[in-house]
């Protein structure tokens, strides 16, 4: 990390945390610091992935969309509902089904039955889009990364943060439903 993050950090931490729900814990409020921070970057993430496919041309996505076509698309093999579901950890099955009847009227994915299942896989236009996107995201996003002075490694560790957090999260859903 860059010493101009390290002395902003230190000056921040002089002012307290920047929290949006101390009265749910005051034994851990680096928590609520850490819930306020990943609630804002995700609605700044929903809006950037929104904008960025508007401007791929197709405006009439949303968020979820998205998300399931970019899914589809990734490794460029045909996938399964339940699979989809599985990664983007997706608990209401019906979403993704309407993300998918969505994304194949507008011709980005195509399914195509197997036995009892469907397999989709995108189509020409939709590899278009997801490389449009790929595009923008290239110019808007990555090049201001790197003024940041967030590294690779650094991206990396936080993302891994991310997903062990979302096991815990996972864990206390699951613990707060049989209360």
């Amino acid at each position: 990390m860059s010493e101009d993050r390290n002395t902003a950090r230190t000056d921040m931490s002089r002012l307290g945390p920047i929290v949006s729900s101390e009265h749910l814990s005051r034994s851990a409020m680096e928590l609520s610091e850490f819930e306020f921070g990943m609630n804002i970057c995700g609605h700044a993430f929903n809006r950037w992935m929104v904008r960025c496919m508007t401007a791929a041309g197709l405006p009439e996505l949303g968020v979820l969309d998205v998300l399931v076509l970019h899914s589809v698309n990734h490794r460029e093999r045909a996938k399964r509902q339940a699979d989809i579901c599985l990664v983007l950890n997706v608990e209401d099955t019906h979403t993704v089904t309407y993300a998918l009847k969505k994304l194949g009227k507008h011709d980005l994915v195509a399914g195509e039955k197997q036995g009892k299942e469907t397999l989709f896989r995108t189509t020409e236009a939709g590899r278009a889009a997801c490389q449009r996107y790929a595009e923008i995201r290239e110019a808007c996003l990555v090049e201001s990364l790197s003024s940041l002075g967030i590294g690779r490694e650094d991206m990396h560790q936080m993302a891994g943060l991310l997903r062990a957090m979302s096991g815990l999260y996972d864990q206390a859903a699951r613990a707060a439903a049989s209360l």
